[in-house]
């Protein structure tokens, strides 16, 4: 009779299945202490440094427990004093979702792309560049998606400015 070892990644105690949002927290609390809850929503909302963003992003998808597979939104809000890159993901397989924050420096707004992660992003990255010019590195296509390339500024930065238009926030 041949044996064969099988090697798994630990599941910490929690076993494959539907987590509710607090049993999720307490998870994903343990797993990454890194990361920072904002209570009071509909979702697990979570901030990250951008610099940790990309490890997070490959352990929340990779991760037997969590499985997050689908990028489903991905935008950016301006707070006039930083920029915030707003994640939501999901696992198709155990059905929970939790929100990503990550703030950016407004002067220099750059983040690590998560294109070859979720291919979901990469238009949804080019979108945020084109409209709020956040830089997503190692973006494998970088360009405007809806304005002309000679288009100058993003007009959904809070202190866009269009004399044509008369747009002002």
């Amino acid at each position: 009779m041949m044996r064969f070892l099988v090697r798994r990644e630990p599941n910490f105690g929690m076993t494959n299945k539907n987590m509710t949002n607090e049993e999720l927290k307490l998870f994903t609390t343990e797993q990454f202490p890194f990361l920072i809850i904002e209570e009071g929503n509909e979702w697990l909302t979570y901030y990250v440094e951008a610099d940790e963003w990309k490890t997070l992003a490959h352990q929340l998808r990779n991760h037997t427990s969590l499985q997050f597979d689908f990028l489903f939104c991905l935008t950016c809000v301006d707070w006039k004093t930083h920029l915030t890159m707003v994640y939501h993901l999901t696992s198709t397989t155990f059905k929970h979702t939790v929100v990503i924050k990550s703030k950016l420096n407004r002067e220099k707004p750059e983040i690590e792309t998560v294109c070859d992660i979720w291919r979901t992003a990469e238009f949804h990255e080019r979108e945020v560049y084109d409209l709020f010019g956040v830089q997503f590195l190692n973006h494998p296509d970088l360009r405007r998606l809806l304005l002309t390339d000679d288009w100058k500024g993003y007009p959904l930065l809070k202190d866009y400015d269009d004399p044509i238009n008369m747009i002002k926030l």
